[in-house]
């Protein structure tokens, strides 16, 4: 391609977050709005993200169905395989499926592990924006910023904004591109615990002015984001054809998350109407 294209990497040491129902939200969102789009699992035991979309092809052949879909770039077709191998050759899969990624789409969206591993930090140098959902807790704050045990205060940022700003040290001294954009998602928000809820909001508040993210809206803790996985699906392939479970008014507020999710990561315009709104 002429023109480089917009990586996101969705990155949060600590496993749990949600980040791969983010990755595929995103990359279901932008397809629907007609970007190209390939996609890189880097969690090779896991794979979660890489399951969705094996999941996707394999319902729409069943169902006779034809949904957008994004260019598989993974390291491996057998990631557990190279999980055991060494940081060499994983790192020589993971270029040889970047340069191909790189060349083929417009946005390469890249789902990373829970932990600190090499092919997640050479994935983080190479990102335009970095995504991180946490839950709304100090269990996930704790990833990003450590707080004073007796005062709650914020102590100094932790393990995973370090990795953060290694990546922005890297790309700084390319001179090539932008900074290095880190938006944090409050992710899978639930109804209560309102006080323990403000008390994160503060700390996460005052973290963000000091080592340099926004933060944006993630996505509820729904049952529909977990039902449609099996299928591969998300609520933005939801239709009249396209119809697995049944359809209410929680699919409605769903899409208009995902929305809220366009918008906070910067991509408003892949957010119409006509991307969210069933047919």
């Amino acid at each position: 391609m002429a023109t480089q294209p917009h990586v996101i990497v969705v990155g949060n040491e600590k496993g749990g977050a949600g980040k791969s129902t983010i990755a595929v939200h995103l990359t279901a969102a932008l397809l629907h709005g007609g970007g190209r789009v390939a996609v890189m699992d880097l969690d090779l035991r896991q794979s979660s993200m890489a399951r969705f979309f094996a999941n996707r092809r394999a319902w729409l052949a069943s169902q006779d169905q034809v949904l957008p879909e994004p260019l598989a770039r993974h390291p491996a077709e057998d990631g557990v395989a190279l999980a055991r191998a060494g940081d060499i050759e994983q790192m020589a899969r993971f270029v040889e499926a970047f340069g191909c990624a790189s060349e083929e789409a417009e946005f390469v969206i890249i789902d990373t592990p829970g932990g600190d591993t090499h092919l997640s930090r050479a994935a983080h140098a190479q990102a335009d924006l970095i995504v991180t959902p946490m839950n709304d807790s100090f269990v996930d704050f704790d990833v990003l910023g450590h707080v004073d045990p007796v005062t709650l205060e914020l102590q100094k940022p932790s393990v995973y904004s370090e990795t953060v700003w290694e990546a922005r040290k890297a790309r700084a001294l390319t001179g090539q591109r932008q900074a290095l954009d880190w938006i944090v998602l409050r992710n899978r928000l639930a109804s209560v615990e309102a006080r323990n809820r403000k008390r994160v909001d503060e700390r996460l508040q005052a973290l963000a002015k000091r080592v340099g993210f926004r933060i944006g809206s993630g996505l509820r803790d729904r049952v529909v984001y977990r039902e449609l996985f099996p299928f591969g699906l998300t609520v933005a392939d939801l239709s009249t054809k396209v119809r697995p479970v049944p359809m209410s008014l929680v699919h409605v507020s769903a899409r208009q998350e995902v929305r809220a999710l366009l918008h906070s990561v910067g991509l408003s315009r892949f957010s119409g109407e006509e991307l969210l709104a069933a047919e």
